[in-house]
């Protein structure tokens, strides 16, 4: 079917002290943040990534590439909202999105609906449309060792609209 397609996201990024943790563009207290050339939004990243995939049309680098200034201590809700009006001129709109936080810090479960309800708005639809969990990797790899935070997204994006 041509008018249905599906993308998939994914991010990652070390810690760092001194800095706020922003999850779906929602400020996380009492944890440290993220390294990266915007606000490092691990979450939106790989909600940006995914509707890109989706629609065929590059990644986050080729549309924010951390080479422009423009883009230094952005906050990532932009990167969403610039990649959903790409989607509307293709003649595409998001249907659902799925989004795992992978990492052993923060804990996900108290801030979901906040993040959920944050997504939500930042791609345009009901909050029934967007999923928010976490997993951890067992304590294996970087992310296990509380070194950074990873995020996967998957979305399914229809032309003409779709009502899930």
């Amino acid at each position: 079917m041509k008018g249905i397609r599906i993308g998939q996201g994914f991010d990652v990024h070390r810690f760092k002290t001194g800095r706020p943790l922003k999850l779906c563009g929602r400020t996380i207290p009492g944890e440290p943040g993220l390294d990266g050339h915007s606000d490092a939004d691990v979450g939106l990243h790989a909600v940006t990534d995914a509707i890109l995939g989706a629609l065929a049309l590059g990644d986050m680098g080729d549309h924010f590439p951390d080479s422009d200034p423009r883009w230094s201590g952005a906050d990532s809700s932009a990167f969403v909202s610039r990649v959903v009006e790409l989607a509307a001129a293709e003649g595409f709109e998001l249907v659902n999105c799925d989004l795992t936080f992978i990492g052993e810090r923060p804990r996900i479960s108290p801030h979901r609906e906040s993040l959920r309800a944050s997504l939500a708005d930042s791609l345009g639809v009901p909050q029934s449309a967007v999923s928010v969990k976490a997993t951890t990797t067992e304590r294996l790899g970087f992310v296990g060792r509380a070194e950074g935070l990873a995020a996967l997204a998957v979305v399914l994006m229809a032309k003409g609209g779709g009502d899930g």
